[in-house]
């Protein structure tokens, strides 16, 4: 798949954005007044710039609101809705904290667990599509929280807690890497599957659908070198975990935390560009595209 920048980004900042809400809603920590307006606007700043990104990727962005009508059938639709509940709760939550100082705690719980929430509907987005066995596992989910999880805890600075999600995230996606790197020839999907002519035996394509590039082939059709993965996959898990782990284990204070929160931010930018980059859709077959990453 094409790895779009704006849905990298989306991705990527609203994730650890509503992770951070998700700590915030539980009162952990617990600021009052101006750091607690710190902390939010941080939050919101991740959470709703992601949520600005991810509309630049559509053909028609002023039909944005659109993707409100849905719900019944889409997890596009599911998570505007779960994703606007998670801020309007929040956002009530806020005020209390930053102007009166009082933690309504009935209202930040209901807002961080609609934040995570949100972070499973944006990767159930990707995981339910049967089209790409890479994606189509429980580990995608799994992957996307234990993110969000992690950079929401190195902003709020919660210590051993961190840390351990931090060895949770390195492992899970070196699983998830791993498992992605089958997952196409486990999935047993062929021409004859991806047509559904297989009944009539072996078939084969005696020539491409088109002569030239066309808008599937740029979309849905990506090819990364293996040589490259492997250099983006070493740098992503030095970046998101290692750096932030060196600099966590030996002091938790605003610089550490500072630095270890952009590290792990670059890092799990380079994992969601890996994501869609080694993502192989079954269309790829139509044009014998299918060559392995």
């Amino acid at each position: 798949m094409r790895p779009a920048a704006s849905i990298i980004i989306f991705t990527s900042f609203s994730g650890i954005g509503f992770g951070l809400l998700f700590f915030l809603g539980f009162g952990l920590p617990a600021p009052r007044g101006f750091v607690a307006l710190i902390f939010l606007g941080i939050a919101y700043a991740l959470a709703i710039g992601g949520l600005i990104s991810s509309t630049f990727h559509l053909g028609h962005p002023e039909r944005a609101l659109k993707a409100f009508t849905q719900w019944k059938t889409s997890w596009l639709s599911r998570e505007a809705w779960l994703a606007l509940g998670a801020l309007f709760f929040m956002t009530i939550y806020g005020i209390g904290l930053v102007f009166f100082g009082v933690a309504i705690g009935l209202l930040g719980v209901l807002g961080a667990l609609l934040s995570l929430a949100t972070v499973y509907s944006t990767s159930m987005i990707y995981a339910h599509l049967k089209t790409v066995p890479r994606w189509n596992t429980p580990l995608t989910p799994t992957l996307f929280l234990v993110i969000s999880l992690t950079g929401g805890s190195i902003i709020t600075g919660l210590g051993e807690i961190t840390l351990i999600l931090l060895l949770m995230t390195g492992v899970i996606q070196v699983i998830v890497w791993i498992r992605g790197d089958r997952a196409f020839y486990g999935s047993q999907t062929k021409i004859e599957t991806a047509t559904g002519l297989g009944r009539e035996g072996e078939i084969r394509s005696f020539a491409p659908p088109h002569t030239g590039s066309n808008y599937l082939l740029r979309e849905f059709v990506y090819v990364v070198g293996r040589k490259h993965a492997s250099k983006l996959r070493l740098i992503c898990l030095v970046m998101m975990i290692g750096i932030p782990i060196a600099l966590l284990s030996t002091a938790f204070n605003f610089l550490t935390s500072l630095v270890a929160a952009f590290s792990h931010l670059a890092g799990v930018m380079v994992s969601r560009w890996l994501f869609f980059a080694q993502a192989e859709h079954v269309v790829g077959l139509y044009y014998g595209k299918r060559v392995g990453t």
